[in-house]
């Protein structure tokens, strides 16, 4: 792990120590926030006492654990710290702050922050760099434009899929529209895509965002219980900044009450990762049964 690695560096005084600090605060991905928040804060003091600049702002990415803990503020304001230190275009800075603004709900802000963003992502001829920028952009714009957020979305994965990479928030993002637009049928193809390409790589933090999904579309469709049951395995800090997902969780609370919600997400949340896999998937498959019943 990435982690293991700073002690070393930073008796040896590796150049790189910043950056190194970068990818070892990725490590929440795998849930393991106890980790990462100490990494974090460590990388933070890291990068404020080095000339290190990693390419096209990747340190951007050093920050967005903050949304583990709900604090989507704090990750603007490291993206602000981090502009303020370079002297160029920093794309993946500059993509995380409209991210992270718009999870802090100053989503006029994240959209002025976005103008000429996908631009300079298209200059730096970098696929990964690209298909981020387009989350981002589709992030920000998916409440005022939505049909703008959607075409953001597609394009990213259409770039993200043709360079070989498993971007899977696109999906999710993508799949959320969809589900409002009442195109289920494709929200469910992107939600599950984006289940699998988390749950394959291992990020089982990640992957309760496309479970949200998930349980708010079964909420829509009356499918209360296994609504109620992936609901509590989804919540926590970062998918809980979802509006349609808290309106959801009201509702089944008001469908089913509070105790037999409290039984059926408590049962979701003691769940491993591969059973709520396995039963995210399961589910799925008999609501698509449902809509599309095969003719005699």
């Amino acid at each position: 792990m990435g982690e293991e690695l700073i002690e070393p560096a930073t008796a040896a005084e590796h150049p790189r120590l910043a950056f190194l600090y970068v990818l070892a605060s990725e490590c929440f991905l795998r849930g393991r926030l106890e980790q990462g928040h100490p990494v974090l804060r460590a990388g933070q003091i890291a990068l404020a006492n080095t000339d290190e600049m990693a390419g096209h702002g990747y340190e951007g990415l050093l920050g967005n654990a903050y949304l583990l803990i709900g604090q989507p503020q704090r990750w603007v304001e490291a993206c602000e710290a981090q502009l303020q230190r370079r002297d160029d275009t920093a794309v993946r800075i500059r993509s995380c702050l409209v991210y992270a603004l718009t999870l802090a709900g100053r989503c006029d802000e994240a959209m002025a922050a976005a103008n000429g963003l996908l631009e300079a992502a298209e200059a730096t001829s970098n696929a990964a760099l690209l298909s981020g920028t387009l989350l981002a952009y589709g992030v920000a714009f998916r409440e005022a434009d939505p049909d703008r957020a959607a075409d953001a979305f597609r394009r990213g994965l259409v770039v993200a899929e043709e360079s070989g990479s498993r971007t899977s928030e696109l999906a999710v993002g993508l799949a959320r529209i969809e589900a409002d637009n009442g195109d289920t049928a494709s929200a469910f193809d992107h939600a599950t895509l984006g289940l699998r390409n988390y749950h394959d790589s291992g990020s089982a933090t990640a992957m309760r965002s496309p479970l949200a999904v998930v349980a708010t579309m079964f909420d829509r469709l009356g499918r209360v219980e296994p609504a109620a049951t992936i609901a509590g395995f989804a919540l926590n800090p970062m998918t809980a900044t979802l509006p349609e997902f808290t309106i959801a969780i009201t509702h089944l609370r008001d469908v089913l009450g509070d105790q037999t919600y409290e039984s059926l997400a408590h049962k979701g949340e003691t769940m491993t990762t591969a059973e709520m896999v396995t039963y995210a998937y399961d589910q799925i498959d008999q609501a698509r049964t449902e809509l599309n019943p095969v003719s005699e």
